[in-house]
């Protein structure tokens, strides 16, 4: 009888167990490099091919063959699971082979845990390779059942298929162990796993047992395995070409310096020149010491660095130029550049697709973040066999496997710390990677001392190089000096760069003059607007920072309740979204003209109560809006803060840490089109229904920030005068980091320590996301987006759950997430009177046309909880 690893099913012909196991052992060898290493010197692609061979064998036995072909379920259910013998067959596989106890323990959490997640690592193989010898007669222990049905299971093996299990292990150990040797060594390997993680009394666990390093090399263990045997049976095991399934096209840096130097040839560079002229001067020289100091820092051996560079200096084009150049002389074979927001994301993917005239669906690019639609698609798979290959495509893409892959903090830092099974399949593609950390400072506080041992894994373990990128240097990398390791500063010094190219000046509101020196008095919202209003008709366009979605709409309300004449580019973008099928009919400049025609000033909301679509088709024609000169007042939340290109004549922003301030100064005369912008730093009231101001509520929940920043601003002014950009964005940054570390002692030392006590569960509890409760809402406001839905309630009752699956990943871009707080059971209850897309998801639909249904949603500022729910509303 044939012994399967997958059956025949829909179509596809069944897959035998010798055959996947070699499949996965190829394709390890793939995705491990040769010249990969664990801490102790041994190869890594050897320990990863010896688990591929073993990972399926407990699927050999008649109680799993059984389960697979006729869903029978064995007398005692555990002889059904293949993960645990695996497991053991693994670190025996490893052991045979002479290597380091500590690299076939990880090898056998890898198999035991190739469907599952990383446990306490320590905790897990005492508890399954522990034996009390049941002495007592008491029931057994999971751990301990599991233990006699492998045995059971070595009896089934050997009485069924001795031949082909001889046959696994001999590769498995390349001969320097066998069948036979594990099959009689079984109760002796669960006394030495055991001894090796306990105590000198053997009856608990001993934290000390593991090195410092066992995280990293048992999180690239497994997700090397997970992705070498995830991609083997998507493809059913089929052949490939083994030198390209996994291999990444390279953005080269020709084809970049190239690009760089035709839009230097197009914009005059003068030290001695116009505004314009000196800033493309810097921006020339600043890159070319940054390419330089790359080669140099590679040259020493990489490691870790800096790039601190003042907004509007080119900082993107100069960060993937060091990236690549270090990636260059290092013999690297992929760039994986993180950003803080989704909503920046498509901007630099945006310039990238220029530069290499390609898309997201090749070798050379992917964007990967929750609203993207992430897969690789070779040139020469012809369209029907597309479809079959898109959860491969899928893999391949969402484990980084192209040469530019951008993406989120949340998708490198959680795939770094306790990832999900799915998740670990990107870190292969880290060892040998050029990492850029793009505005780092927005990083968690709790993640600070977090981040740098993650950090040290990529670089001391993986080989990793990491650029930390931004205006505002967060000082993450301090301990890593302390220690002696050199962080190296790509820009020679930055200082020169923040003088030379000085566009705004701070100033502070008298709102915030009260903060500082009582605490008491903010400024009322009505305040607020008329000095909002005053400053766009004095010429020039605005833009107000608030620290909250309560905060943007009462000062959003407060603009278009009392001023005459204010059209909203809300408005205006309905009533063209009225007239199309689809948002993508709707044209930035073209929208941007039907504002200008109604008047020479209006106003704009932004927040992500509004849909990611139309989120950037507003912040577009705001582009386009400014750049004509046009009066705009936009009023946002920190969604608009890091790396949105836009330019506004004056910012104000309220009261909030250092970094905060200088970044959303980022988004005032970042072309110099004003001799000087102007930076006005308030402190706004508190909003209708709301217990403290904005920046009290955002800012001083466990760490108390504000009262750092405003004590730094006053420590680096001078009375009575305007702050300079070099005054705020260096000095007050390097002091307000500085009390950060020293005196606030940002950073939650445990969660560092989950990494060296190898504690997977604990680091897999974690988020950079706040973990609240939310509920996410599909909004369709064109035909196209409500026949989609009509399509996924369509497909679901066809029980066609990969078309429903590709449908909702389309409709992301519609999606807002609305958090439901302790207490608020009432906001619950409304949002219950909207019906889910289908059946089984927790994912609701809001058709703002359908009677009853409008109030829940807002033109100008989005989604909206109505205040009353005494009507029923049927979706």
């Amino acid at each position: 009888m044939p012994v399967y690893s997958h059956p025949p099913e829909d179509g596809y012909e069944g897959v035998y167990l010798h055959n996947h196991l070699d499949d996965v052992a190829r394709r390890a060898s793939e995705i491990v490099p040769d010249e990969a290493t664990t801490s102790d010197d041994e190869s890594l692609q050897q320990v990863v091919e010896t688990l591929a061979y073993v990972h399926d064998f407990g699927k050999a036995t008649t109680f799993f063959q059984e389960y697979l072909r006729h869903g029978t379920e064995p007398e005692h259910k555990p002889c059904r699971y293949h993960a645990p013998i695996g497991s053991f067959g693994g670190y025996y596989a490893l052991d045979a082979q002479g290597f380091e106890t500590e690299t076939c323990l990880a090898g056998f959490v890898a198999v035991a845990k190739h469907h599952g997640q990383l446990p306490d690592v320590t905790q897990y193989i005492y508890n399954r390779a522990y034996n009390s010898e049941n002495s007592s007669g008491g029931a057994q222990t999971n751990d301990e059942q599991l233990q006699a049905a492998i045995a059971m299971q070595l009896n089934d093996i050997e009485e069924h298929v001795s031949e082909l299990a001889a046959d696994i292990f001999d590769d498995a150990t390349d001969s320097d162990g066998s069948w036979d040797g594990f099959r009689h060594s079984y109760k002796d390997l669960l006394d030495e796993i055991a001894g090796a993680v306990a105590t000198e009394s053997g009856t608990t666990i001993n934290r000390e047992s593991l090195s410092e390093s066992c995280y990293g090399l048992a999180l690239e263990i497994w997700g090397s395995l997970v992705l070498a045997d995830k991609t083997s049976a998507a493809s059913r095991s089929e052949e490939t070409d083994s030198d390209s399934t996994y291999e990444a096209k390279q953005p080269s840096f020709q084809v970049l310096d190239e690009y760089v130097a035709e839009l230097e040839a197009s914009s005059p560079a003068d030290s001695d020149g116009s505004r314009t002229e000196r800033l493309n001067h810097y921006r020339s020289r600043a890159r070319s010491a940054v390419v330089e100091n790359a080669k140099e820092f590679a040259e020493a051996g990489g490691g870790v660095a800096t790039l601190t560079l003042p907004t509007g200096m080119g900082k993107t084009l100069s960060g993937l130029s060091a990236a690549q150049t270090v990636r260059d002389e290092l013999d690297g074979e992929r760039v994986v550049y993180a950003l803080p927001f989704t909503s920046i994301i498509d901007q630099v993917v945006d310039e990238v697709e220029d530069i290499y005239e390609a898309d997201t669906f090749g070798r050379l690019l992917s964007a990967h973040h929750h609203l993207s639609e992430t897969k690789i698609v070779d040139d020469d798979i012809d369209a029907d066999d597309a479809d079959k290959n898109d959860d491969v495509a899928g893999m391949l893409a969402e484990s980084w496997r192209a040469g530019l892959t951008v993406t989120t903090f949340v998708q490198l830092f959680e795939s770094l710390a306790g990832p999900a099974n799915k998740q670990s399949m990107k870190i292969p593609a880290l060892r040998n990677s050029v990492v850029i950390l793009d505005e780092p400072q927005s990083l968690p506080l709790d993640w600070w001392k977090l981040v740098p041992r993650l950090v040290a894994i990529l670089t001391e373990q993986y080989g990793a190089t990491v650029i930390a990128m931004t205006a505002t240097q967060p000082q993450l990398f301090d301990e890593a000096t302390e220690r002696g390791e050199d962080v190296t500063e790509l820009v020679n010094d930055p200082d020169v760069y923040f003088e030379a190219t000085e566009r705004v000046q701070y100033e502070l509101d008298e709102s915030t003059e009260r903060y500082i020196e009582t605490q008491e008095t903010p400024k009322s919202y009505a305040d607020a607007g008329i000095e909002l209003l005053t400053a766009v008709d004095s010429g020039g366009s605005t833009l107000a920072v608030c620290n909250t979605i309560d905060s943007a709409r009462a000062l959003f309300d407060e603009l278009t309740d009392n001023a005459d004449l204010l059209p909203s580019v809300g408005d205006i973008y309905a009533d063209e979204l009225s007239k199309v099928e689809t948002t993508a009919d709707i044209n930035p400049k073209t929208l941007a003209s039907r504002v200008e025609e109604r008047s020479d000033r209006s106003v704009l909301h932004l927040s992500t109560r509004l849909r990611p679509v139309d989120r950037l088709k507003l912040i577009e024609t705001a582009k386009e809006l400014t750049d004509d000169g046009h009066g705009l007042i936009t009023v946002s939340t920190q969604l608009i803060e890091a790396g949105v290109d836009i330019s506004f004549d004056r910012v104000y922003r309220d009261l909030a840490p250092i970094d905060s301030i200088v970044q959303a100064a980022g988004r005032c005369n970042r072309s110099f089109e004003r001799e000087q912008g102007r930076v006005i730093v308030w402190w706004l009231d508190v909003p209708e229904e709301q217990q403290k101001t904005p920046a009290e509520a955002v800012y001083n929940r466990g760490a108390t920030l504000l009262p750092v920043a405003a004590e730094t601003l006053d420590a680096v002014r001078e009375e009575d005068e305007p702050l300079s950009e070099t005054a705020v964005a260096r000095t007050a940054v390097r002091e307000y980091y500085k009390t950060l570390h020293t005196d606030k002692n940002v950073g939650k030392q445990e969660y560092a320590e989950y990494v060296d006590d190898v504690r997977g569960d604990k680091l897999g509890e974690l988020s950079l996301i706040d973990q609240r409760n939310a509920v996410d809402i599909i909004i369709c406001r064109t035909v196209a987006e409500r026949e989609q839905v009509e399509q996924v309630r369509e497909a679901w009752n066809l029980y066609e759950f990969d078309r429903v699956r590709r449908l909702m990943d389309e409709l992301k871009e519609t999606r807002v997430s609305i958090p439901i707080y302790h207490g608020e059971s009432d906001k619950r209850d409304k949002l219950g009177q909207l019906n889910p897309v289908h059946s089984d998801t927790d994912v609701l639909c809001l058709d703002v046309r359908k009677h009853g249904l409008s109030e829940y949603f807002d033109e100008n500022t989005g989604f909206v909880i109505p205040d009353s729910t005494a009507e029923r509303r049927i979706l």
